[in-house]
């Protein structure tokens, strides 16, 4: 530091702080109250941090000695005094320190304070040299000199000298500075800072030594064996699996026995082989073109699988659950629903701290940077009902892309700052060191025991080959390519190393390498005989096999109970909803209006939406099944209807579930309002309803329009998912839907999409047989329901539990029905022997003498009530039949066929209140017309085709009303227009 001048003001003098900070930035400053104000008394800044430390000194060396009050203080020498005159100052006890020494000691420690800070910068990450994310050119790089190698690590400052001057500056780059936490900075540099930090046993060398030896040549054997296949290996960054495999270590030793992670293709079969541990047979035989597919699903490539496992930790002797969480090449997608899946699992082993369940994400660095899904994953782990209380992030930080260079791709330096908005340490290392990758998945872990949240570890490597074996990437990256091209392999370097140090003979080392090759020589035997992919690896958890299916994964009958339940239980639910259990509890004034509509419902034995809903959910808690209601403001409900959650008006954050006090042994109820987010929310609640299928799990969207920012997790995960992964599920979506004038934003749940994606046939008739209604739902890949009064909702939530296997449930939602008069259910259409009705037949006049009925309606949903109230206006009741389909698919073809076989003169119409090219007219159409042998057209009435959902002008939307309400019971006019 150097001895610049700076003018010190005598009278109204700056803080000394202040003085400090100017001095340093601007040396020869001078600071002046007004113009003509003297300048005076010029000292050196290190005379001032002199004076400044001995009378501190003296009055700490005082005190701790035991000097009476007041007496502790002595009064600094004067300004002017030389540093000879400073050192002879005297304290009550004693002679003081040397000076310069304790000067320079105290300047170390403001030099090893920028170090940490900034070290990171200068720190040594790139295997190949190219300094290609260390931002050299930036100037913060170079903006710090380290001034000494003692630190001060307790209150108690007591001295310590580090290991290597650059501690922060070597292989290892930390950032955790900007955390405010004092005990989590200090807890940090106490293991960075202590001499002797990175040194191994032995053992441990050695153990590491055969874990890199199984990661590096796992990648060339499938190279030798398979060179024309896409496997997307892991070389360059083969310490991927000894940081895995430490971190698990770690952790087990800690107490966790549950593992689940998620990571993208890059590694993954190395990650299935040697982490996860599966039959290295198993991954050979997939590389076979001639292997059959599985009896179910459509299967997907093989660095897209996931697998279930349970085995021994050898290092910990603890038995470990290890679970890869399937994936899409949507790369980061899997993040949420990792974190669904950990806070399922600690939710149901009674983990409320994330003692035993943890999660670990593996993370490519052009995708950690660049999507959004990383920052919403992040964002929930702090949150009470998301928090998984702390998960491991490890970046295989190839350095690039696709093609794509760091400059091109981010605006931050590092592709990890996006974990620093929840004070996440990174620990960026690098992978061409294995001990150095080795420590700081040691201090990853104990971070994560210690203080249950996140941290990141920037495994900053290369990518070997170019995205895939296939591909070339000296099209776009030739330097960074000639450079690897020359790069000596990491086992070749850290085998060179140990046997330098004679931790293990050059023998030895070649005698692991033959061993490990002949594994994998004798599994490639093995996998010879392996005709039929088998499914093993795709194992449910033992929950869902628990009683749950057969032995061979299929439902124990195909057959569905009542879902009715005695008027006495529906009563006393109603009774618990319409009430506040909690003594001396104020709720709103509007809420006890509510509360009692709902009081005097029961008394009439009806059930509003709200109503049907809470009878479904505190059935099924008193059975035992746990509910999860996740999304944006569910606990009110956006239209302000349901009320799960009371809040005290008087008291703070005091709150009453009263769902929660349906009967004394029921399972929980959790319903917690989400963060603004689709994408990650839903992906999470997914992720909880994979754990066990005696859940219900739903995620409500804030209006239906919202789920196409979670269309990522819509159309790669919850459609295909059984096809692809052999993986049932029963999420619930919650879409509230309804053409009310609202404009384009809050009016389609694009019911349409889901229905292109339904895997039922339109041309193909089933045959009915005893079991049909359940056999169609087992064969779906998703079941979606329109319903249009409460009793169906009830039954449909129900009914969801009580099927034999887990389907996937899109409920598209009423909004005017929430509250519309005539949208209310009778008891008993909710009592024992009552089912879920796919299809409503009109129960009126029209049905007194069916041959003389001229028109039958189809509908679904909320225009069902347009259409009574526009035929009674009309007094076409006697002439006009209206039939609901309540269940879109899978397709109820067996009652379509029986509702126009009953008008056998009427005229077919499918109604919507959507436009012609959206809604339900283009799913609907071809399966009714197959379901009648196309004997009869069916006519369309709705809105006309547009770009957009809806219009916004309410005028416009009663015109179209109006307009397609005529076409329907105008037919004839219709027809002659045509």
């Amino acid at each position: 530091m150097n001895d610049d001048a700076f003018i010190y003001r005598r009278r109204h003098s700056q803080p000394l702080a202040r003085v400090l900070r100017m001095s340093r930035t601007q040396p020869k400053i001078k600071l002046l109250n007004r113009p003509s104000i003297a300048l005076i008394d010029c000292i050196s800044y290190r005379q001032l941090i002199n004076h400044r430390l001995i009378s501190w000194d003296i009055f700490f060396r005082n005190a701790n000695a035991g000097a009476p009050p007041g007496t502790a203080y002595q009064s600094p020498p004067p300004m002017g005094v030389s540093l000879a005159g400073l050192a002879q100052a005297q304290s009550l006890v004693g002679a003081q320190p040397n000076v310069e020494k304790l000067v320079e000691d105290h300047l170390a420690v403001q030099g090893l304070s920028g170090t940490r800070v900034m070290g990171h910068h200068n720190a040594i990450l790139d295997p190949l040299g190219i300094n290609c994310v260390n931002f050299d050119e930036s100037p913060v790089a170079t903006g710090f000199q380290h001034v000494g190698e003692k630190c001060f690590l307790s209150p108690t400052a007591q001295q310590t000298t580090i290991n290597e001057p650059m501690a922060y500056c070597q292989h290892i780059g930390v950032e955790f500075m900007f955390i405010n936490d004092l005990d989590q900075c200090q807890w940090i540099r106490q293991k960075f800072e202590r001499p002797g930090v990175m040194q191994f046993s032995l053992e441990e060398k050695r153990t590491l030594l055969a874990r890199m030896v199984r990661s590096t040549r796992f990648e060339e054997f499938l190279q030798r064996k398979w060179s024309s296949e896409k496997r997307f290996g892991l070389e360059g960054c083969e310490s991927l699996i000894p940081a895995l495999k430490t971190i698990i270590d770690k952790s087990s030793n800690k107490g966790v026995d549950t593992v689940i992670m998620g990571m993208p293709h890059r590694g993954r079969l190395n990650v299935l082989a040697n982490v996860i541990r599966k039959e290295l047979e198993q991954i050979f035989c997939q590389f076979d073109s001639k292997l059959e597919a599985t009896d179910e699903g459509s299967g997907d490539v093989k660095y897209h699988l996931g697998m279930y496992h349970r085995r021994i930790n050898r290092v910990t002797d603890r038995n470990i659950t290890l679970s890869l969480v399937a994936n899409p090449s949507h790369l980061e997608a899997v993040n949420p629903v990792v974190q669904g899946k950990t806070k399922a699992e600690q939710f149901y082993c009674g983990d409320t701290d994330g003692n035993r369940v943890m999660s670990i994400l593996l993370h490519g660095d052009a995708a950690f940077a660049g999507q959004g899904i990383v920052y919403e994953t992040f964002h929930l782990s702090d949150l009470p009902s998301y928090t998984t209380h702390g998960t491991v992030h490890v970046v295989a930080n190839n350095q690039i892309g696709f093609t794509t260079d760091p400059r091109m791709a981010r605006s931050s330096p590092y592709p990890t700052d996006v974990a620093r908005v929840v004070n996440a340490p990174i620990f960026h290392v690098n992978a061409d060191d294995p001990e150095a990758v080795m420590y700081v998945c040691t201090v990853a872990a104990e971070w994560r025991a210690t203080f249950h949240k996140d941290v990141v570890v920037d495994l900053v490597c290369y990518r070997r080959n170019g995205h895939n074996e296939m591909d070339e990437p000296m099209f776009t990256q030739p330097l960074m390519y000639k450079q690897i091209k020359k790069q000596k392999g990491v086992l070749q370097k850290y085998a060179e190393k140990l046997i330098a140090e004679g931790a293990v003979s050059r023998q030895e080392y070649e005698e692991e390498i033959s061993k490990y090759d002949k594994i994998c020589e004798e599994a490639h035997a093995r996998s010879k005989d392996e005709k039929i992919l088998h499914i093993k690896h795709l194992n449910y958890h033992y929950v869902w096999c628990a009683g749950f299916f057969t032995l061979d994964g299929q439902p124990k009958s195909m057959s569905c109970p009542s879902t009715g339940l005695p008027e006495e239980e529906l009563t006393h639910i109603g009774q618990v909803a319409s009430s506040v259990p909690v003594e001396d509890f104020t709720i709103h004034g509007g809420l006890s209006r509510i509360l009692k509509g709902r009081a005097d419902m029961i008394k009439n034995r009806t059930v509003d939406w709200a109503l049907g809903e809470y009878m479904a959910f505190g059935s099924l808690l008193k059975e035992g099944i746990h509910v999860r209601l996740s999304g944006q403001d569910v606990e009110r409900g956006t239209f302000s209807h349901r009320h799960h959650v009371l809040h005290d008006q008087n008291v703070d954050k005091r709150i009453c579930i009263p769902m929660n006090h349906v009967s004394p042994n029921q399972a929980l109820y959790t319903v917690c309002n989400s963060s603004l987010s689709e994408y990650g929310v839903l992906g999470f609640e997914l992720g909880f309803a994979m754990a066990s299928p005696n859940a219900l799990v739903l995620w409500e969207a804030q209006f239906g329009d919202f789920h196409n920012t979670a269309q990522c997790i819509i159309d790669q995960f919850i459609s295909p998912g059984q096809a692809k992964w052999v993986r049932q599920n029963g999420i619930v979506l919650l879409l509230p839907h309804g053409m009310e004038g609202m404009g384009p934003e809050h009016s389609s749940a694009r019911p349409e999409r889901f229905l292109q994606m339904c895997n039922d046939d339109p041309d193909f008739n089933p045959k009915v047989t005893d079991d049909f209604e359940v056999r169609q739902l087992y064969d779906c890949n998703w079941i979606v329901v329109n319903c249009s009064n409460p009793a169906n909702y009830f039954h449909v939530m129900r009914r969801q539990i009580l099927l034999p296997f887990r389907k996937p449930l899109i409920v598209f939602t009423p909004k005017s029905l929430l509250r519309h008069p005539e949208a209310k259910s009778n008891f008993d259409q909710m009592l024992p022997g009552t089912h879920f009705q796919r299809v409503i037949p009109d129960d009126g006049p029209a049905t007194q003498n069916p041959s003389e009925v001229k028109r039958i309606v189809f509908c679904t949903g909320k225009v069902y009530y347009e259409l009574a109230r526009e035929r009674k206006a009309r007094n076409m009741e006697d002439s006009v039949a209206i039939t609901r389909i309540e269940q879109l698919s899978p397709f109820p073809f067996d009652l379509v066929k029986a509702e126009t076989e009953k008008y056998p003169n009427a005229d077919l119409v499918w109604c919507q209140e959507e436009h012609k090219n959206q809604g339900y007219y283009d799913y609907v159409k071809p399966r009714m017309r197959t379901t009648i042998d196309r004997a009869k057209p069916v006519w369309y009435a709705g809105r006309e085709p547009a770009a957009a959902p809806a219009t916004g002008n309410k005028n416009t939307h009663l015109l179209e009303l109006k307009r397609f309400l005529d076409t329907t019971f105008n037919l004839d006019a219709f027809k002659d227009h045509i």
